[in-house]
């Protein structure tokens, strides 16, 4: 038996299209000054029971309305840190600690990426049995240039001091 292939057998090479997109520059952040973090908006608020979802008989209950605002806020700020178009310290009270040491940690001083990720779609799905009000697992899609990625977590509703808050305590980024 012989190792040369047959004339049935052969392969041929061809060269492989380029899909990587072309690098652009993105504004790297500068730190938020104090006086702007204390700054108040009189932007008007929007009342809960004005909201057009909940009057719907088949609506989301209030607290899994809550918790999906919160993690689009969440992931949008979480890209913008990694994209270092937000400061980094401004994730700490949305993200359990280990969540943001792990994320800083990863992240290093110069980004590898050139184009800014955009936050397209973010669904939410309530967990747990008991009180299936309190934790939910979130997954979307972000965009980064042309190429489509995935982002997913859990938020918890927790207490922190004397206030209850949304917080993630689970993150994947894809």
């Amino acid at each position: 038996m012989t190792d040369t292939p047959s004339p049935h057998q052969t392969f041929a090479v061809a060269p492989v299209v380029d899909y990587e997109p072309a690098p652009r520059n993105i504004r790297q952040c500068q730190p938020v000054s104090p006086w702007t973090l204390r700054q108040r908006t009189d932007a008007p608020r929007r009342h809960p029971s004005r909201h057009p979802a909940a009057t719907e008989p088949n609506a989301m209950p209030a607290p899994m309305r809550q918790a999906a605002t919160f993690a689009d806020a969440a992931l949008r700020r979480i890209l913008e840190v990694i994209d270092r178009r937000r400061p980094a310290h401004q994730l700490r009270p949305l993200l359990a600690a280990h969540l943001v040491e792990a994320l800083l940690a990863g992240n290093p001083a110069e980004p590898a990426h050139t184009a800014a990720a955009v936050l397209r779609r973010v669904r939410l799905q309530p967990v747990g049995r008991n009180n299936a009000l309190s934790a939910a697992e979130v997954f979307g899609t972000y965009r980064r240039g042309h190429r489509i990625h995935a982002i997913a977590g859990r938020v918890e509703h927790t207490i922190a001091g004397r206030q209850p808050r949304w917080q993630v305590v689970a993150l994947h980024i894809g």
